[in-house]
C-alpha cells in the first residue's frame, strides 16, 4: 500500500468558465437605440419631457438624478418608448441591479371619516332671530325701494363713474292745464335728462339685442342682452361708449332726442355721445 496522493488527489479541480454577460447595459442600450433612431438628446428630451441632465445619466447608468427608484423606473419606461425599444427587459435589469421593484403604497382605510361623529347640538335660536330680523328688514328695504315701480317697466339708469355732486333742489308746484295735450309716447322719462351730463336711452323694440356700454373712464356700465321691450338708460358727465350688436333692431334716445340715423338689421356699431350730441361722436 502505497502513502501518498490519491488519483482522485491528482485530478483536476471542476471549474465552470466564467461568462461575462455581454449584454450592454441599461443605459447603454438606451444609447445604442437613440442613435439607431436617428435621435438626439434633444429630440428624446423634447418627446419625453423629460430634462437633458437626466437623460445624459441614464445614459451613463447613473440614476440619482432621478429621485429614486419610482422616477428612475418611470423614465427608463418613457426613454424606451422613445427609441422604440421594449422597456420590460431594462425594468427586469434595473430591480435586479437596485434590490426589486418597489413595494406599492397601502391605501389608506376607507370610510375612516365615518368613524368620527360629530356632536348633536341643539338648535341655534340666537342665529336664528338674527336671521328672522335681517329677512324682515331686507323685505322693508326692498318693498321701499320697488314701490315706485309698480307699473312694471323695466327701464334702468346706469351712472358714470363720476357721480353728481350737486344738491337736487326742490321742484315747485305748477298748475295743471286740462288744455295740455298728452305727452307723446316716444318722449319718455329721458327727454327730462339733465343738461350737465350725457344720457342714453337703448330699447329693443322687436326682439333681443345684445348692446355693450362704457362711461368715459372706461369703466364698463352694462355687458349683455336685451330683451324684446327692454330698455336701459346710461348717463354720464362727459361721454358714453355704445356698442351694438343688431343696431337695426333698436331704438335710441340721446339727450331727450331720438337718433334716426338709418342702421342695418343684424349691423354691428359702435357708436360714441356726448352732451353736446344727438350728433354721434
Amino acid at each position: 500500500m502505497s502513502i501518498g496522493n490519491s488519483p482522485d488527489d491528482n485530478s483536476p479541480q471542476d471549474e465552470r468558465p466564467f461568462v461575462e454577460d455581454d449584454r450592454p447595459s441599461i443605459g447603454r442600450a438606451l444609447q445604442q437605440a437613440r442613435i439607431a433612431a436617428g435621435l438626439t438628446v434633444d429630440d428624446v428630451s423634447n418627446a419625453t419631457r423629460v430634462r437633458i441632465a437626466i437623460v445624459h445619466a441614464i445614459e451613463q447608468d447613473d440614476f440619482a438624478p432621478c429621485g429614486g427608484d419610482v422616477y428612475a423606473r418611470g423614465h427608463l419606461k418613457t426613454l424606451a418608448r422613445a427609441v422604440n425599444l421594449d422597456p420590460a427587459p431594462l425594468l427586469a435589469r434595473y430591480d435586479a441591479d437596485h434590490g426589486g421593484r418597489p413595494a406599492p403604497t397601502p391605501a389608506a382605510p376607507m370610510f375612516e371619516a365615518e368613524r368620527i361623529r360629530p356632536e348633536r347640538r341643539g338648535p341655534n335660536w340666537t342665529a336664528a332671530m338674527v336671521a328672522a330680523i335681517v329677512a324682515v328688514i331686507g323685505f322693508v328695504g326692498f318693498t321701499m325701494v320697488n314701490g315706485d315701480d309698480a307699473d312694471g317697466t323695466k327701464t334702468q339708469v346706469a351712472e358714470g363713474s363720476t357721480p353728481d355732486t350737486s344738491k337736487p333742489t326742490k321742484a315747485k308746484p305748477t298748475p295743471t292745464k286740462p288744455t295740455d295735450p298728452a305727452p307723446d309716447p316716444s318722449d319718455s322719462a329721458i327727454a327730462a335728462a339733465p343738461q350737465d351730463k350725457v344720457t342714453v336711452q337703448v330699447t329693443a323694440p322687436d326682439g333681443r339685442s345684445w348692446i355693450s356700454a362704457k362711461d368715459h373712464n372706461g369703466r364698463l356700465l352694462f355687458d349683455g342682452f336685451l330683451e324684446q321691450g327692454d330698455s336701459k338708460t346710461f348717463q354720464d358727465k362727459e361721454q358714453i361708449d355704445l356698442v351694438l350688436g343688431d343696431a337695426g333692431g333698436l331704438q335710441l334716445y340721446v339727450n331727450g332726442k331720438e337718433i334716426e340715423d338709418d342702421f342695418k338689421k343684424g349691423g354691428v356699431e359702435r357708436l360714441t355721445y356726448t352732451k353736446g350730441d344727438p350728433e354721434v361722436g
